[in-house]
């Protein structure tokens, strides 16, 4: 699941969600494909999330890195393209419009804005 939201400085906050078990990480342009830097983190709902922050009307490409190296996508990218080495990787653009309703996983509008006094 991929979730957005807009806050008041032209920024969007991206939160992917992963069901699998194995320690992974979030790679992209936002963090210069590094695997280090956001790690996905087991919540007390035993879902593993991350969180990142990137500019509100840019794109930007991500794949999820695997303990070992395996490299895999998310199907709620707003769309896989080839990523040169053989395989894909995930693309957000509709969902970093600033104009852009904002969506998660199962399609369901999650419009959202974040209140400027609680950011």
């Amino acid at each position: 699941m991929i979730t957005t939201t807009l806050l008041p400085n032209g920024e969007v906050l991206v939160t992917f969600m992963i069901d699998d078990d194995r320690p992974a990480s979030v790679v992209g342009d936002f963090n210069g494909w590094n695997p280090h830097r956001d790690p996905f983190v087991e919540e007390i709902d035993g879902r593993r999330y991350v969180t990142v922050s990137v500019p509100a009307d840019t794109v930007t490409c991500f794949r999820y890195l695997a303990d070992g190296g395996e490299f895999f996508d998310d199907p709620a990218a707003d769309r896989l393209e080839p990523n040169g080495y053989g395989q894909t990787h995930g693309v957000l653009d509709e969902s970093l419009r600033s104009d852009a309703p904002r969506r998660s996983r199962d399609g369901a509008s999650t419009r959202e804005q974040a209140d400027p006094l609680t950011v």
